[in-house]
């Protein structure tokens, strides 16, 4: 198998494979995250993967993304287990970028001749197939063996990975990765892991079950200063950053993409938005510095800017998000969002522009 993955690396450089339907000896997700590798521009060539996060810049990230809080579950399920193993275990962000990576000591020194390191980008669009990358891309666990890798860099590593989905809504938040050699991609290693993201899930929505008990039994005016301080808002106003601070358990999210109705998730709760209100939400996430009522008309109604059925959808709207999180009610002139909200479609362009 090995040797027909490296056959298809020869068609590969003919630059023939692009067209090809069938590659003798690749898998079908392999061939399939091959041609997406080609279309995004990777290269094969390229003997490691790029730094996207500098040492600062990873460590403030790393505070403030809600996988933090579950890595003492990956540290006793899959990275105590792996030292002197000839494994590792990585915890990647929703886009590819590799937050930790932890495990055996000799393969860590190894793996930085990859730039398998914490701060590195191995999104499919920057590395082509890789376990992290396409189990992202595919939103399912998966198993890359060896050659079947597009970077060729990557051909004596085998790797394992499961995302992570938000156990209250959905959302991707990241994806766990166990990377070695043969047993890295053994036929329990796949297992291991998806029990692994089950039981950080789990753990994930304890704690914010007992975050939310623990809010509850205070009294309302300690309770309203402690959640300020948790979710980012500003008190009285409402009008808080409302994106993930340090030790939050939750990542704010609009899910636009395969869907008709968007999935807006705010601090753990979760609505199904209109069409349209979906589409303003995904205007104003664009456009952090804010739209008038004129500008937004008319990338809402192109050639019929309405700026009187806009103000009706952004009453009804402000309803909607009133109920859901006061703070995530949009600012007016102009109209703004007044948390930090990127949708699961900017993740992707912006993985893409790296």
């Amino acid at each position: 198998a090995q040797r027909r993955a490296l056959a298809a690396h020869e068609q590969l450089d003919a630059h023939v494979f692009p067209d090809a339907p069938e590659i003798p000896g690749l898998r079908r997700l392999i061939r399939e995250s091959w041609q997406r590798s080609v279309r995004l521009k990777a290269n094969p060539d390229n003997p490691e993967a790029p730094l996207a996060l500098d040492a600062d810049e990873l460590e403030e990230y790393r505070r403030q993304h809600p996988l933090a809080s579950i890595m003492p579950v990956i540290h006793k399920l899959l990275v105590q287990p792996s030292h002197d193993s000839g494994l590792l275990v990585a915890v990647g962000d929703e886009v590819g970028r590799l937050l930790w990576v932890e495990g055996d000591p000799v393969l860590q020194r190894r793996a930085e001749g990859m730039m398998f390191v914490p701060g590195a980008d191995w999104s499919e669009a920057t590395v082509g197939t890789s376990a992290p990358g396409t189990a992202l891309a595919l939103g399912r666990g998966i198993q890359i063996f060896g050659a079947e890798h597009y970077q060729r860099s990557v051909h004596a590593w085998s790797c394992t990975a499961v995302p992570f989905h938000d156990p209250d809504s959905g959302a991707l938040l990241g994806v766990v990765d166990i990377t070695g050699k043969a047993t890295a991609v053994a036929p329990h290693t796949l297992s291991l892991v998806e029990a692994t993201v089950a039981a950080a899930q789990a753990q994930l929505r304890v704690e914010r079950l007992q975050l939310a008990a623990t809010l509850a039994s205070r009294p309302a005016r300690r309770r309203n200063t402690s959640l300020a301080a948790r979710t980012g808002s500003s008190g009285a106003g409402g009008a808080g950053a409302g994106g993930a601070k340090e030790g939050s358990l939750y990542r704010n999210s609009l899910q636009l993409l395969g869907r008709d109705q968007a999935l807006l998730s705010i601090q753990g709760k979760t609505v199904a938005l209109s069409a349209r209100h979906s589409e303003i939400l995904a205007l104003l996430s664009t456009h952090p510095e804010g739209l008038s009522a004129e500008e937004l008309s008319v990338l809402l109604y192109p050639g019929d800017g309405s700026t009187m059925t806009l103000r009706a959808e952004m009453v009804r709207l402000r309803k909607i998000l009133q109920q859901l999180n006061p703070a995530a009610v949009p600012e007016s002139r102009p109209y703004k969002l007044s948390m930090d909200l990127v949708p699961d479609s900017g993740q992707v362009l912006n993985c893409l522009q790296r």
